[in-house]
């Protein structure tokens, strides 16, 4: 079948390394995949402005899958899709991750990462590093609009704490890492996010080709008809019956090589 759609995971897949910049051979190759009526989706943890600060040159061509899928938007910034958190569970989380001492908070709602931080190094690091758009607050009560997603910053490390909060908070919310560093708790998954744009699209997610290197990743790939698993992915996951790729733009380089 031809590939209607080709969907990225961003940190680890196109950022390996500890790289920040997505390359520019990238963006030369979505512009090269719009022209041949193959649409591009990036797919990610992040919110849509530090989303659409990391793709600029093309980001108004392109789909977003947000917040682990919690909210996505086609090309031009239109919401396709918002699947926001009960309202009780995010606070309740949101003080949970408050009482951890060394724990810090990130509440997403569509276009703005709300913060309550216990140190300055933190916002520095969400405004500054990962990019976001901030919201400072005095406590998860003043959030006012949906929340679409929770995250525990773990500076010691998320996996260890994995298995506790699945069964703390497992029967309301899904818990993904994040990357090393972060708990992510939403009701959407990137699975649910991939069917939102392939709706939003008209395109069968039979005719999608995705990319992911992680555990938070494998819904997405799972629900697509061309999954691809970075090699650089944890060993655990080497088994699954995906194809391997070094780098998603070595595959679409093959693909437009091939149209």
């Amino acid at each position: 079948m031809p590939i209607k759609m080709i969907a990225s995971d961003i940190d680890g897949t196109l950022l390996q390394n500890g790289a920040t910049e997505i390359s520019p051979l990238l963006f030369e190759q979505v512009r090269a995949l719009k022209e041949h009526g193959i649409a591009f989706c990036a797919a990610s943890g992040r919110q849509h402005g530090s989303l659409r600060k990391l793709f600029a040159p093309v980001a108004d061509d392109i789909y977003f899958i947000c917040e682990n899928g919690g909210i996505c938007f086609t090309p031009g910034g239109k919401i396709a899709g918002k699947t926001p958190v009960k309202r009780e569970v995010a606070l309740a989380l949101s003080h949970q991750i408050l009482d951890i001492p060394h724990f810090e908070v990130l509440i997403s709602g569509a276009e703005t990462s709300y913060l309550i931080p216990k140190h300055q190094d933190y916002l520095d690091h969400i405004r500054y590093f990962v990019g976001n758009d901030v919201t400072v607050v005095p406590a998860p009560e003043a959030i006012e609009e949906d929340i679409v997603k929770v995250s525990a910053y773990c500076p010691d490390g998320a996996l260890q704490y994995q298995d506790e909060w699945r069964r703390r908070w497992g029967s309301e919310v899904q818990i993904a890492l994040g990357g090393s560093l972060w708990l992510d708790c939403g009701v959407a998954s990137k699975r649910e996010g991939i069917l939102t744009v392939c709706k939003a699209a008209g395109i069968d997610p039979c005719d999608v080709m995705a990319f992911g290197d992680n555990h938070n990743d494998l819904p997405m790939l799972g629900a697509v008809g061309h999954p691809y698993l970075m090699q650089t992915a944890p060993a655990e996951l080497g088994s699954l019956p995906y194809q391997k790729a070094d780098r998603p733009e070595t595959v679409i380089g093959q693909i437009l090589e091939n149209i």
